[in-house]
């Protein structure tokens, strides 16, 4: 399997049990939309029975809760900390949300495709987790972008925000295209022209 959706590892170079079963959901989901993916598709990429999966989910839908609010608990976290170690400056802290939010969407394109499809299959308890999560990310992209932007309301700096979501998210359909790196570098520069106009 490709060395991609590590936020589903702990430790990307020695993923636990638990942790392979996640990425090998994530990519069966992205493939395939998590309702036409059974418990024995994901048992079969990982190399195990599909009852031996209940070991450590206690069904499919909680494999899906977890690698949605895991996802969200994480680039929550990590953007919060893109911001404190930036330092004061605006500019400096928006490159470093770029920098975090392309790494993120380079690096786990299944994530962002289930994400995308599979969300409404949440439960209802899990989706608004997922959701109170989400605004909460946002809001840390819509602080820096009011700084960088006084004159601008909230409204229009969280509009801002999603709009750089979509640019960087795009990946799924647009990463292959370039080599990682270079892809990298463009998204970056696209993000930061439209965060900054």
């Amino acid at each position: 399997m490709a060395d991609v959706d590590t936020a589903l590892h702990a430790d990307a170079a020695r993923p636990s049990r638990r942790e392979q079963i996640l990425r090998a959901a994530a990519q069966l989901f992205a493939e395939r939309g998590s309702r036409a993916v059974g418990v024995d598709d994901v048992g079969a990429a990982v190399g195990v029975t599909g009852p031996a999966i209940y070991r450590h989910f206690a069904s499919k839908d909680a494999m899906l809760a977890e690698m949605l609010v895991g996802i969200s608990e994480r680039l929550l976290a990590g953007g919060t900390g893109q911001v404190a170690a930036a330092g004061a400056e605006p500019l400096a802290q928006l490159r470093s949300l770029i920098a975090f939010q392309v790494d993120f969407a380079l690096d786990n394109p299944a994530l962002i495709t289930v994400h995308d499809r599979d969300l409404v299959s949440l439960t209802e308890a899990d989706a608004a987790q997922v959701r109170r999560l989400q605004r909460r990310y946002v809001e840390v992209w819509v602080g820096v972008l009011g700084r960088l932007h006084p004159q601008a309301d909230t409204a229009a700096s969280r509009a801002r925000a999603h709009a750089l979501f979509g640019l960087v998210n795009s990946t799924p359909h647009s990463a292959g295209r370039l080599p990682r790196e270079r892809m990298a570098v463009l998204l970056a520069a696209m993000a930061e022209a439209a965060a900054t106009s």
